[in-house]
């Protein structure tokens, strides 16, 4: 397996969950007319790495109405591998990542889509050093993806998105669906696959989503995750939203 693959697929995933999904508008009766800003962050753990996200997303015509959207994405972590160059010793990657991409909303009642393209950038520290690795340093790049929320009726929900980066070829997938509880929260089976050259992840679990405590919105999910290198165990993720 190339070095590259295993670094390149912890890249994906942070990306993966700063593609925020859609706020459900009903379950935010109380948020501020019309607002333009949604901030964002969370926290993605598995056996073999970590990260923290944050960003923003920008709507000036407003975040429920059609129009343009400008979203910010910055994130850092730590993820290890055996480098087979180094004669399997365990490297210890740690990443800095930003976006900046321009994109559209469409906007129906209970249908909302988000497409985006633009600038990734990355940086990728290895110690000990491994010259093999395809992401060792800094790189500039393009990644483009779209994020869906979609709500059949008022008890369910359909979420998904995806992205694709030039930086390490590398592509993820998401999708959840829900059923709502208490008026309060969606919860539903979540699945999710990433891929990098000859690297692949997937993932099967359950989420809660759309979990609403004053103006913070709550979303979470757990389960099983298992990669192309044999590995496998439990993951996490925890994600609030803000409107503003």
């Amino acid at each position: 397996m190339r070095v590259a693959s295993i670094a390149a697929i912890f890249v994906a995933a942070a990306a993966q969950f700063c593609g925020v999904c859609p706020v459900a508008a009903d379950m935010l009766e109380d948020a501020p007319e019309e607002p333009t800003f949604l901030y964002f962050s969370g926290v993605d753990l598995w056996r073999e790495g970590g990260f923290l996200h944050g960003g923003v997303l920008w709507s000036p015509d407003g975040l429920d109405q059609d129009g343009f959207t400008l979203k910010f994405i910055f994130g850092s972590g730590a993820y290890r591998y055996l480098s087979g160059a180094l004669g399997d010793a365990e490297v210890v990657g740690h990443q800095l990542s930003g976006s900046a991409m321009p994109g559209w909303r469409f906007k129906r009642p209970g249908f909302e889509m988000t497409v985006f393209a633009g600038l990734d950038a990355q940086d990728h520290r290895l110690s000990p050093d491994d010259p093999s690795s395809d992401l060792r340093g800094s790189h500039v790049g393009l990644r483009s993806g779209f994020d869906l929320w979609y709500e059949p009726n008022r008890t369910t929900m359909l979420a998904a998105d995806a992205s694709v980066s030039t930086i390490g070829t590398s592509y993820n997938a998401h999708a959840a669906y829900g059923w709502r509880l208490f008026n309060r929260v969606y919860v539903g089976p979540e699945v999710a696959a990433f891929a990098s050259d000859d690297y692949r992840q997937y993932r099967f679990g359950l989420h809660a989503t759309a979990f609403k405590t004053g103006t913070i919105e709550l979303s979470a999910g757990a389960g099983y995750a298992r990669d192309s290198s044999h590995r496998s165990g439990a993951y996490g993720r925890l994600s609030l939203v803000t409107r503003r």
